[in-house]
């Protein structure tokens, strides 16, 4: 490895909507494939795992004590991952036999909050196989909170990759300047946007966070088409047309002087390869490092509270 290069990749790949193992399976191959070509890091989409609640806007999500929305939800809870159980033990063993670090978007059912509520999270896990961090979405996006609870900010945190410093955010989270600002301050310098699936999403706000940020953003979304939801999926004809692609991709690549690397890639399953240069970034930090020389922290200040929410906490007596 070139001491200040690292090769990256954005895996655009469907689900197989709603079934936890055997989109697992996919991912473990993608990893696979990402590594025999070279990638030190790859990247999945939003709730990737086990798919996207994309339902919410096509069967009257909101509709209070709909039978409907109660049985997908159901099923949703019952193929989301808890990690606690080992859900994604078989992506992070490929994580270590590669020497690869992963960035995956989960539809998380943790323990830690009762089991019955779905998180969108994003999972890091080292090239050693170890998870890094799981950040909650801080605030699910408009008809997404009928589905996902609130997050907090435990997750956001950075990891150092061989020269570059990475963090990620969850979809429309990457609009939030506060939480960009929060990841910029703990150093980094590859910023990972995951998305449902869109170029309307990408297009703009790749490059721009690239340029406010003068680091790398890799913004990596999955594809869904009619056929990747299985017959077998309850409602399946109101979530869909036949034929119909409901998410288009849009992954992509810029640099930290905002140009692209790779454009917008859009209606295919893909493994998007990038090599990128850690000079780049001291190059464009020059003019303009936004945590650094540009910042007046004398003036702005930030906080940032890493906690892990909890429902309760217990005080328990000492019976010593």
């Amino acid at each position: 490895m070139i001491p200040d290069q690292l090769t990256i990749a954005a895996a655009q790949i469907a689900p197989v909507f709603l079934d936890r193992a055997a989109t697992t399976t996919k991912i473990v191959q993608t990893i696979h494939d990402a590594a025999a070509r070279g990638a030190q890091l790859v990247c999945f989409g939003e709730t990737l795992l086990p798919a996207y609640p994309l339902w919410l806007t096509r069967t009257d999500g909101a509709r209070f004590e709909s039978d409907v929305q109660k049985e997908l939800h159901a099923l949703y809870l019952d193929q989301a991952v808890c990690i606690e159980a080992g859900h994604l033990q078989p992506i992070c063993d490929a994580a270590q036999e590669k020497r690869i670090a992963v960035v995956l978007g989960i539809a998380e059912r943790p323990a830690d909050r009762g089991g019955h509520t779905i998180y969108c999270s994003c999972v890091y896990i080292n090239e050693q196989g170890s998870i890094e961090s799981v950040h909650r979405k801080l605030m699910p996006t408009y008809e997404e909170r009928l589905s996902w609870g609130v997050g907090d900010g435990a997750g956001l945190v950075t990891h150092p990759l061989g020269p570059f410093t990475v963090g990620a955010l969850n979809c429309w989270e990457n609009w939030i300047p506060l939480a960009r600002a929060a990841l910029y301050a703990a150093g980094e310098d590859l910023h990972v946007a995951i998305w449902p699936g869109d170029q309307r999403l990408t297009q703009d706000i790749t490059r721009f966070i690239a340029k406010e940020s003068r680091s790398f953003v890799l913004s990596v979304g999955s594809i869904i088409r009619a056929d990747d939801i299985p017959a077998t999926v309850p409602y399946r004809d109101q979530m869909c047309d036949a034929g119909e692609t409901i998410y288009d991709g849009g992954s992509c690549i810029a640099g930290p002087d905002g140009n692209w690397l790779v454009e917008p890639v859009t209606n295919k399953e893909d493994l998007i390869i990038a090599k990128i240069d850690h000079a780049q970034v001291r190059r464009e930090r020059q003019n303009f490092d936004p945590v650094g020389h540009y910042a007046r922290p004398e003036v702005l200040q930030l906080t940032v509270d890493r906690r892990r929410h909890a429902a309760a906490r217990f005080i328990e007596e000492n019976r010593d």
